[in-house]
């Protein structure tokens, strides 16, 4: 079954295209462009990774979202949540930090406009996603039961049998990293941070959530390459 990768630059998503490389091919990659304050890094970073794996890229430019939303994922003029390790599976904080950074529905949006380009392929396809089980319980548009209810919405608005797949939907970032090294993911090129710094920021919870996977995985080189000296 053919596929289309939304790829976001982040370990998830392009985890889930390397996972889903392992049994069929991707015909696109597809990056939005929504004002978020990482956009440049984003970019840069899912064009890499697209020409590691030989997939053309495309950047989908969505100014409207980005005029739509408060969040501080996109307005500068708002503080980023910040939280410590101990923080990150305690779900009243977590769900503070994901409202804080909550875009209109992000995911939704994206998997529909994907599957216009699916639509054009010709046949039965698949977009696939980078969810993964710890962000699901903050992120309700991060879970299988997202999946499912899109894929109900898909089954009525394309012809072409256009379905959503997330490789690492039931996994941990913890598992995530471990599937990453396995497969020789290109991390040196991935972003995921909320910020767009030089380095990984380290703070935002995509950052501290990472970090706390690579350091379950003992992967301390990463963590230097990734976050430099912090």
């Amino acid at each position: 079954m053919a596929g289309i990768a939304l790829l976001s630059g982040g370990l998830d998503s392009t985890l889930a295209l390397a996972l889903y490389l392992e049994k069929d091919s991707i015909n696109l990659a597809l990056t939005f462009d929504y004002g978020q304050r990482a956009n440049e890094k984003e970019v840069s970073a899912a064009h890499k990774i697209s020409e590691y794996y030989d997939i053309p890229h495309k950047v989908i430019a969505l100014p409207f979202l980005q005029e739509q939303t408060r969040s501080a994922l996109v307005n500068r003029s708002e503080d980023l949540p910040v939280l410590k390790f101990n923080e990150l599976d305690d779900l009243s904080q977590a769900r503070e930090s994901a409202h804080q950074v909550w875009v209109p529905n992000r995911n939704g949006l994206f998997m529909n406009i994907a599957a216009v380009f699916a639509e054009n392929l010709g046949g039965p396809s698949a977009l696939i996603t980078g969810f993964n089980q710890e962000e699901a319980a903050t992120f309700p548009d991060n879970s299988v039961e997202f999946i499912e209810a899109m894929n109900r919405c898909l089954s009525y608005s394309t012809q072409e049998k256009v379905i959503v797949v997330s490789p690492t939907s039931m996994m941990t970032k913890t598992e995530i990293v471990r599937e990453g090294v396995r497969l020789k993911v290109p991390f040196e090129h991935i972003w995921s941070c909320y910020e767009s710094k030089e380095n990984l920021c380290g703070q935002c919870e995509s950052c501290l959530r990472l970090k706390r996977a690579l350091l379950r995985n003992n992967a301390l080189g990463l963590i230097q390459q990734l976050f430099g000296a912090q």
